[in-house]
């Protein structure tokens, strides 16, 4: 009984999470002969965990369990995920956007700060960095609001929504904010993979 208990257990926590992907207005004409498209991350409405934290009210909290387990832990967590954003999260969003791109022979790239008359806005809307004991796991979860915008007139071209795109590895990743950075790169490569007929 303890066995089968354990295996419902590992079959539950196994399930891999689908990613929703929806563009609700407008299409991506527009990146066709286009070099490079400018990229602005707002992580200024993000909510977090299934209770919908703010990251004011989750980076305290988080900071002071870990340190009630181990002195110290939490001050370090928190140095780590301030980190995650620009070292992490927005690279790999990038990178992997780009990197199917070029597979498929287009050369338009996204960049942050760059010169360009259009601008993905990526706004994050919820994270979830799921958990990792080793038999047991669930992968983290990203959703944004992905908007193409005329960067000057800020004219709205194509708005789509990605829902719980999963982060995940093979193996063990006990590392939150590594996860929430494969669930980064999922949405980079999904949006890539969604606009590339577009784009050629």
């Amino acid at each position: 009984m303890k066995k089968l208990f354990v295996l419902m257990l590992f079959t539950v926590s196994a399930v891999v999470f689908a990613q929703k992907f929806k563009i609700q207005s407008g299409d991506a004409k527009f990146l066709k002969g286009t070099e490079v498209v400018n990229v602005v991350f707002d992580y200024s409405e993000m909510k977090l965990m299934k209770e919908n934290y703010t990251e004011e009210e989750y980076v305290p909290k988080r900071v002071d369990e870990l340190n009630k387990k181990t002195e110290g832990s939490g001050d370090l967590w928190k140095k780590q995920w301030e980190r995650s954003k620009e070292e992490l999260w927005n690279p790999k969003f990038i990178m992997l956007f780009n990197k199917v791109f070029s597979k498929e022979n287009i050369n338009t790239k996204l960049k942050e700060n760059a010169e360009s008359p259009y601008t993905l806005v990526v706004k994050v809307k919820w994270i979830y960095p799921g958990w990792d004991a080793g038999i047991m796991k669930q992968p983290a979860k990203v959703t944004t609001q992905l908007t193409f915008i005329e960067t000057d007139s800020k004219k709205v071209l194509c708005d789509i929504e990605s829902t719980d795109a999963p982060g995940d590895q093979w193996g063990s990743n006990f590392n939150n904010e590594t996860r929430v950075g494969e669930g980064f790169a999922k949405t980079g490569k999904t949006l890539a993979q969604r606009l590339e007929r577009s784009a050629k």
